[in-house]
């Protein structure tokens, strides 16, 4: 196996020579634009996250400007993206740089993992990325190269595989050049050791990968153990008067899809009748139920019955205070919707503002 000096001499100069340098995020490289694009990544392939996060920057340009939004126009640029808490951290933590670090992110990988929605390696990404500083990172690709190099058994998601590797990575560290290192980490295992079909022949560690050289590539690292996802059933009530306006709900700040707006569930065993009561209506006609809708977590699936019902119309615009607003085809106003609900909307003629 190669010195640990080597390893890192060879992986930056395959990234100068075959790395990504076109991403929008590489354009000026400094700590806002590192950490939008880090976080934005998380479970997240590139090609996803590269239009949300032009659209990002060209709304929030700077962190002050994300600190001053308003968080539903902040969830309304997510949707879609998923795992909501990602973008509540982010409105959160650019509050706090502002207030608190006068607009500027801290330079060092305790005060920035201190920062909401911002672990040990997002924090060295920051650091190795936007400043050039020493520091080791673990994301999924990285975890996925210096898994099958050393030929590290076991899932990374135990303790002990991921402490093996993060030894690792705190290793092979190099005290120059990180930044074009971290990066080529990163890319190799998004272009070249990848989950499926890696390209072996093009890497630049092929001759010392101890996964390569047994022939079990294939094996590492070992897939999380599997588990049957729990199912769980809902009923979205879809109050439609006769503007075509809808009635929506914002959730909890916390739990699933949290601040976002989405339609009201019934409860097991409420009758429709009365919850459209409770919102302050009284339905017009029968009900009227729509296709399942499935949608997936991690940690369950979702089946949601839609169902509709026709109600007057009402002279009540908005009770936001009330956590409850109309919603139509001609509003304007960016919010934050589930992609369940942004389906329902698009089925119903309803679509989101842009």
């Amino acid at each position: 196996m190669a010195s640990d000096a080597d390893f890192a001499a060879r992986v930056i100069a395959w990234q100068r020579r075959h790395g990504r340098h076109d991403l929008p995020w590489q354009r000026g490289r400094d700590a806002y634009r590192v950490w939008l694009s880090e976080i934005m990544l998380q479970q997240t392939q590139v090609q996803t996250v590269v239009p949300y996060f032009e659209r990002f920057t060209a709304r929030f340009p700077g962190v002050s400007d994300l600190a001053a939004a308003d968080e539903d126009e902040v969830l309304h640029l997510w949707s879609g993206l998923g795992y909501y808490s990602r973008a509540r951290n982010l409105h959160r933590t650019a509050r706090i740089v502002v207030a608190e670090h006068g607009g500027e992110f801290p330079r060092t990988q305790d005060a920035l993992a201190a920062l909401p929605g911002i672990g040990r390696s997002t924090a060295a990404a920051i650091l190795a990325l936007a400043h050039d500083q020493p520091a080791a990172i673990l994301d999924g690709n990285v975890k996925r190269v210096l898994a099958r190099y050393h030929a590290e058994p076991g899932w990374p998601g135990e303790s002990t595989v991921l402490k093996a590797l993060w030894a690792h990575a705190e290793r092979l560290l190099p005290q120059r050049e990180v930044r074009t290192y971290t990066q080529g980490l990163m890319d190799l295992g998004a272009t070249v050791c990848t989950r499926s079909r890696p390209l072996c022949a093009a890497c630049p560690l092929a001759g010392d990968c101890a996964a390569h050289a047994a022939g079990t590539v294939g094996e590492y690292p070992a897939p999380r153990p599997r588990r049957t996802l729990p199912e769980r059933r809902t009923r979205f009530l879809v109050l439609r008067d006769g503007q075509g306006r809808v009635l929506l709900e914002k959730r909890p700040a916390s739990g699933v899809w949290g601040g976002l707006w989405c339609f009201p569930e019934l409860a097991e065993g409420k009758a429709i009748d009365d919850a459209v009561r409770a919102l302050g209506h009284a339905p017009r006609g029968a009900p009227a139920t729509l296709a399942p809708l499935t949608h997936g977590f991690t940690h369950f699936r979702l089946t949601i019955d839609p169902v509709v019902v026709e109600v007057d119309n009402s002279t009540l615009e908005v009770r936001e205070n009330e956590g409850l607003r109309w919603y139509s085809a001609g509003d304007s106003t960016r919010i934050g919707l589930s992609a369940p609900v942004a389906k329902l909307l698009a089925a119903l003629a309803i679509p989101s503002a842009d």
